[in-house]
């Protein structure tokens, strides 16, 4: 184990003691620099660390993010120009790929309707359309966002696909930028959204966009499902559009402030269904080892792979 060879593990949020213990090998792994500036440390490993941590880190070779997002590090403002590898793992998008069809799934027959019943004992039924029937658009074909419209048209149901720059996919309708927004959202029952945070896509989850979703459907209205980031919605936009009958139901996952304030009306909402933020939860079981090979990769010399576009912020 080389002295000037480990790994800095920093975050808020995860237990940066487990990582740590998975982490280490033949690299010794810290939790925190040793004094104002560490030329031991080669690689971090972070999520939501205290800013300005790693520019006094003169011999860092890559950032790892721990998480699915890497807007946390866009705030930093000392943030070194090392290379940042975002999270690529099969067990995390196939927690995001379970989570978009369990609440897809549950919109689409009428779960939040027969809960509510239930607790009123009250017998009856409701529209139930066939999932062909049923158009459910995903905004944001990364990994991510591919693997869940893949699982999405497995399941019947038909898919449209938006991003900000022109995508294919086999049996997704893809629309993308500025002008294919609005044709996305008229031809979308239930939207699930799994972009990216950046500048261009902050906020972008307001009332006018929810109002262009068709409500002219088989399940009684349209449907918002946020597993993407929370900077993503404005949630007073999101609370309008439930109460004045422009979105029928919510299921969000994540909060422009986590965790969500205990005064938020998304709370009590009866047609809102909240998880905190773990729709794909980072397992660091399945996320470390990964880590491993991508560091001693780069030491024969091979290139990083799955890399964070500073330009695009993801």
């Amino acid at each position: 184990m080389s002295g000037q060879d480990r790994i800095l593990v920093a975050m808020t949020g995860m237990d940066p003691a487990r990582w740590a213990s998975l982490l280490k090998g033949r690299r010794e792994v810290v939790l925190a620099p040793d004094g104002p500036e560490d030329p031991t440390i080669r690689f971090a490993v972070v999520w939501k660390h205290p800013p300005r941590l790693l520019e006094r880190l003169p011999n860092l070779k890559a950032i790892f993010s721990a998480g699915a997002g890497v807007d946390h590090l866009a705030n930093d403002p000392g943030l070194p120009d090392a290379p940042v590898v975002r999270v690529v793992a099969g067990n995390l998008t196939g927690h995001m790929v379970d989570y978009v069809v369990w609440r897809v799934t549950d919109h689409h027959r009428q779960g939040m309707l027969y809960r509510a019943q239930q607790a009123e004992r009250r017998w009856a039924d409701a529209p139930q359309p066939a999932s062909a029937d049923i158009a459910v658009g995903v905004m944001g074909l990364g990994n991510l966002g591919r693997a869940a419209a893949s699982a999405l048209l497995a399941v019947g149901y038909k898919v449209n696909g938006w991003s900000r720059s022109a995508r294919a996919m086999p049996g997704v309708e893809c629309y993308a930028g500025d002008a294919g927004l609005t044709p996305f959202l008229n031809a979308t029952d239930i939207l699930v959204v799994l972009l990216p945070s950046t500048p261009a896509t902050n906020g972008m989850i307001d009332h006018a966009l929810l109002a262009q979703l068709r409500r002219d459907n088989g399940i009684g209205g349209a449907c918002l499902i946020n597993a993407g980031r929370g900077g993503l919605q404005n949630e007073a936009g999101i609370v309008r559009a439930l109460d004045d009958g422009t979105l029928k139901e919510a299921s969000l996952d994540v909060f422009e402030t986590e965790p969500l304030p205990s005064g938020s009306p998304l709370w009590t909402h009866p047609r809102v269904f909240i998880t905190p933020h773990v729709a794909a939860a980072s397992d660091p079981m399945h996320l470390a080892p990964p880590m491993l090979a991508q560091m001693d990769a780069f030491d024969r010399g091979e290139p990083l792979r799955d890399l964070v576009d500073r330009k695009a912020g993801y």
